[in-house]
Formats: C-alpha cells, sequence, structure tokens
C-alpha cells in the first residue's frame, strides 16, 4: 500500500498551492467583504488548466482523476471556501454528469467550455420544499413537439447566476416515482427562467447562491441529458463524486484554519513565552492536526476507490461526514486560539468558521450522511 501521490499529482498540487498564496490568500477576505465572484481566479485556473481536471482530453479536460481533483480542492479550500465551493460545484455537478451521461453532440456543445474554463457550470436539484428528501420535487418538464417545458423553482444553486450552463433536475413522468426524474441542460440566453434570489449568507458569501424561478421555459428537446427517466439514477452516481469533492474542500478549509491557528501561536507571547508552548494550546493544535490527518486519509482513500471504479457509496458519505464535522471543529478551535483576535474579520479563523458549516450540509447533511451508512451497513 502505496500512500505517496503520484507525480504529477504532487506537480498540480504544488502548482496550485502556489497559485492560491500568491493570487488568492490576499483577496480572499475583500472577497468576502464585497461579495464579489472573482472572475480573475478563475480565468487563471483556466490558463492553468485545472477548470477540468477529471474530465476527459478528448473533450478539453485534463484527463486526471478524482484523487488529483481532490488535491486541486483541497488547495483552494485552504485559502478561500468560496473559490473551492464555486470550483467543485463546476467540476462536480455541473461538468462531470455531461461526460457521464451526455451524447457526443451535448459533450461538445456543452462540456468543452465547461473543461476549458470559458464557462462555469451549475446543477439545479434541492427545491423549496424538498431540503434533504430532494426526490420530492415540484419542478416538471413536459414534451411539446420538438421542446421540453420547464415549470417550478428551484433553491440553493451554487454558481447560478454567473453559469453558462446549468443541469435540471426535473419530474416527466408525475407517477413513477424516482423513475420519473430526468435531466436537462439550460442556458443563460434560454426564455422563460430567472434568477429571483442570491441569498446573503453567513459565509461563503464570493460563491453566489441562488434561487431559479422557471416559468414556460421552453428547450429544444436535445436537452435531455441521458434517457428520460434516468435522472434520480445519474444523481445518485454524481452525488457519490461531488462528496468526495466536499470532502477535500473540508480539508483544505481546516487546514487554512489550522495553519492559522499555529501561526498565531508561535509568534503570540504571554508570560514571556510563545502560546504554542503551553499545554492547553498546544494540545489543541495537536487534535487539530490529527484530525485533519485522518479526514485526509479518509478522502483520499474516497478518490483512490473511485479512481478503481469501486462502488464509493459507504466511503464517500464516510468521507464528507468525516471531513466536514472536522471542518467545523478545527475551525472552531482556530477562533479559539486566537482569542479576540479570532473573532475579528482582521483573521482568517473567523471566515474558516462560518465557511465550515455549510460543509455539514451541502450535499446531504450529516444526517443524511449518517442514514446513507446506516443503509450500507444493513441497519
Amino acid at each position: 500500500m502505496d500512500f505517496s501521490l503520484p507525480a504529477e499529482h504532487r506537480m498540480i498540487r504544488d502548482s496550485v498551492r502556489e497559485f492560491c498564496d500568491e493570487e488568492i490568500a490576499p483577496i480572499a477576505q475583500d472577497i468576502e467583504d464585497e461579495h464579489r465572484f472573482p472572475n480573475e481566479v478563475f480565468d487563471h485556473l483556466a490558463q492553468l488548466d485545472v477548470m477540468g481536471v477529471p474530465i476527459d482530453e478528448e473533450w478539453g479536460g485534463l484527463g486526471g482523476d478524482q484523487l488529483m481533483y481532490a488535491l486541486v480542492c483541497e488547495e483552494l479550500g485552504r485559502v478561500s471556501g468560496s473559490v473551492g465551493l464555486s470550483y467543485a460545484a463546476h467540476v462536480s455537478l455541473g461538468s462531470k454528469p455531461i461526460e457521464l451521461f451526455g451524447d457526443d453532440d451535448q459533450k461538445e456543445r456543452w462540456l468543452e467550455p465547461l473543461a476549458t474554463g470559458e464557462h462555469l457550470g451549475a446543477w439545479a436539484l434541492t427545491e423549496p420544499g424538498s431540503g434533504s428528501d430532494a426526490s420530492d420535487m415540484d419542478t416538471t418538464a413536459e414534451r411539446d413537439g420538438d421542446e421540453w417545458v420547464l415549470d417550478g423553482t428551484k433553491q440553493f444553486i451554487t454558481n447560478a447566476s454567473i453559469a453558462g450552463s446549468i443541469l435540471v433536475k426535473a419530474v416527466t413522468d408525475p407517477g413513477a416515482g424516482y423513475d420519473g426524474i430526468s435531466t436537462f441542460v439550460v442556458a443563460p440566453e434560454d426564455d422563460g427562467w430567472e434568477v429571483t434570489t442570491e441569498w446573503e449568507k453567513m459565509g461563503l458569501n464570493a460563491s453566489p447562491t441562488c434561487e431559479l424561478q422557471f416559468d414556460d421555459c421552453r428547450i429544444p428537446a436535445d436537452r435531455l441529458l441521458g434517457e428520460e427517466g434516468d435522472g434520480w439514477d445519474q444523481t445518485l452516481e454524481t452525488l457519490n463524486g461531488g462528496r468526495i469533492s466536499i470532502a477535500a474542500l473540508s480539508v483544505g478549509l481546516a487546514q487554512g484554519a489550522y495553519e492559522a491557528a499555529k501561526s498565531y501561536a508561535t509568534e503570540r507571547e504571554q508570560f514571556g513565552r510563545p502560546i504554542s508552548k503551553f499545554d492547553a494550546i498546544r494540545d489543541k493544535l495537536v487534535e487539530m492536526d490529527r484530525k485533519i490527518e485522518r479526514a485526509r486519509l479518509l478522502t483520499h482513500k474516497a478518490a483512490t476507490m473511485y479512481d478503481e471504479g469501486a462502488d464509493t457509496t459507504r466511503i464517500s458519505s464516510l468521507a464528507k461526514l468525516d471531513a466536514s464535522e472536522i471542518c467545523r471543529e478545527v475551525a472552531e478551535d482556530a477562533v479559539q486560539v486566537l482569542g479576540g483576535y479570532g473573532y475579528t474579520t482582521d483573521f482568517a479563523p473567523q471566515r474558516f468558521y462560518r465557511d465550515a458549516k455549510l460543509m455539514e450540509i451541502g450535499e446531504g447533511t450529516s444526517e443524511i450522511q449518517r442514514l446513507v451508512l446506516g443503509r450500507e451497513l444493513g441497519l
């Protein structure tokens, strides 16, 4: 069992890390305060050729694997949760399903601009009344000649206001349950839909989170992704990969919070010595490092199993659950290490702390992950 990263993976990780330290870290708090999506950051990520890391080179991607993609998510999260979240939603949710389920024409038209970074992607599943029961959706799509007509509302959709394409889940057969859900590609220029709300949030404010309203939205018949009725199976497969990206993002957020706390603790002096020399602070930092390493190993295991083609339902949920919860715990401890300074926006831990909470909610809450894991254990 080899725990070392392949040379190509280390090269990509180091390249992204250097970019993050030089270009993202200096503006990370500013873009949060301004609630500004940093287009320039994503333009540079496209220049680094990482906007389609796990997408095949044939369709404009880097041709990497899930582990390489997880490493990029972690590095982005280490400096900016907002950048990491928009990136993960773009790749896992907005791009990868087109590669997995689309035909060649759809890949050429929709996937290539996403993989090269020309466009950003989004994925619209959640609705105002669905919550954790994502299959309980009211958005419908009815066939009308050579068109599909979409009606309904989608909620909490990352990147929707800036996306070049959105994958929308809708009911095409109301009586078929899970088998009556399908996926459609919707573009900004399509008539009949709009972003009705861009939410103010407690964190991650440089990543737009939107409500969408579809009212007689007519799209061509070739916008159906895969086969009619395959939408729910596509969702489950998408989330297996997406949860690994959230686990990696959580590890990155935790790492950033830990590094900020460690740096402060080794410089801040009380009673004539650095506070890192006091048992209470030293033990807290050691515990933070232990949790991060555990979550990182579990996330890398999930990514490796995904790349091997194994069933990752259990391991993806396990990695997402563990990493997201330690992310919040580590960020909270980082604020505590800094004391009063940790509560100010002059220092990064408060930002990591606010960002961390969404990791326990998005792509399935911690409670849902425990439900999934219980089923996988036959409980």
